[in-house]
């Protein structure tokens, strides 16, 4: 059973600074692959599409005059750190069990090795998933940062996923009791 939504996430007032701020038809878009990813490499999609959704919520500091500074956040980038400690936050205070949420906020921790001086990160499932989906969604010099989407289309978006999320646990559920 879910105690979180992607619309309740989506509709916290934490989510639509950071959220927004970092992308979020990249995150709606990353929360997609996610969706699909989790399938494959049989991890719960409720966690993919909620740690695709947050991982980029730790961008905060590389726009110069309202343009996304690639050449910053490549040299001094930790969006990573900050954002797995936002996710974490927020999914506690949404009612996240806290174990789901630490694991969620590890997968943010862990999509990107942009931060380590070695660049070298090992992931379990989970944090490959939400990995991979990030990368089916980047775009040159950070311009999936760019891609604007209106609200409205968005809470769709999120309601879908939801709604796919849903029927995805219910349909395991069912196999579980056969």
């Amino acid at each position: 059973m879910r105690k979180v939504t992607l619309m309740q996430i989506y509709q916290h007032p934490i989510t639509q600074k950071y959220v927004k701020r970092s992308g979020l038809a990249h995150a709606i878009s990353t929360s997609y692959h996610a969706f699909e990813l989790a399938k494959q490499y049989q991890v719960d999609p409720d966690l993919a599409v909620k740690a695709a959704f947050l991982h980029d919520m730790g961008h905060y500091e590389w726009y110069r005059d309202g343009e996304w500074d690639f050449d910053s956040y490549k040299a001094n980038d930790i969006h990573a750190i900050k954002g797995a400690e936002r996710a974490h936050k927020l999914l506690v205070r949404l009612g996240e069990d806290p174990v789901t949420a630490k694991e969620i906020a590890l997968a943010v921790l862990l999509h990107t090795d942009s931060y380590l001086p070695e660049q070298t990160v090992y992931r379990n499932s989970l944090q490959e998933v939400v990995a991979l989906a990030d990368e089916k969604d980047e775009e040159p010099n950070g311009n999936h940062h760019y891609r604007q989407i209106t609200d409205e289309l968005a809470a769709k978006k999120i309601g879908d996923l939801d709604l796919r999320i849903e029927k995805s646990v219910s349909s395991e559920s069912l196999q579980n009791t056969r």
